[in-house]
């Protein structure tokens, strides 16, 4: 897989995890008891499941695409993978906590979106994003 093909799969997780994230914010502003017996309650547990997917092994696949990339020092890039991957398992398993509720209502979710990891692993997403965008930019050039 080339460096252009990971850059794309990176981009489509962070999409994927970004879309989430705004689904639950307007999911935790309806006001919802429970996800049960609506279309954007299923829609809830399935930005949910895509966001838990779009995190799994996120840290080995960012080392993965540092190693294709050739960074110079790859050293500052594995100490930040590291801390992405941290707030990454730590964003999933609130997550998975609650994909695990049999009844997932606005209140849940917006304890969700607050969450001190997930917007953490957010600020960190945007900020790899665009570092390893300028690595490209700078080893095509």
């Amino acid at each position: 897989m080339s460096a252009a093909e990971v850059l794309a799969e990176l981009n489509a997780r962070i999409d994927t995890i970004e879309e989430a994230y705004e689904f639950f914010l307007a999911y935790a502003s309806q006001g919802l008891p429970s996800d049960r017996g609506s279309d954007t309650g299923r829609q809830a547990r399935e930005y949910l499941k895509r966001c838990d997917g779009a995190l799994t092994a996120f840290g080995d696949f960012l080392n993965g695409f540092i190693d294709r990339l050739g960074v110079g020092d790859p050293a500052p890039y594995r100490a930040f993978i590291d801390v992405i991957d941290a707030d990454a398992r730590h964003a999933q398993a609130a997550i998975r906590l609650v994909i695990a509720q049999p009844s997932i209502s606005s209140q849940v979710v917006d304890n969700l979106n607050a969450s001190i990891h997930l917007r953490a692993l957010l600020t960190d997403l945007f900020l790899i994003d665009e570092v390893l965008k300028q690595q490209q930019r700078n080893t095509t050039t």
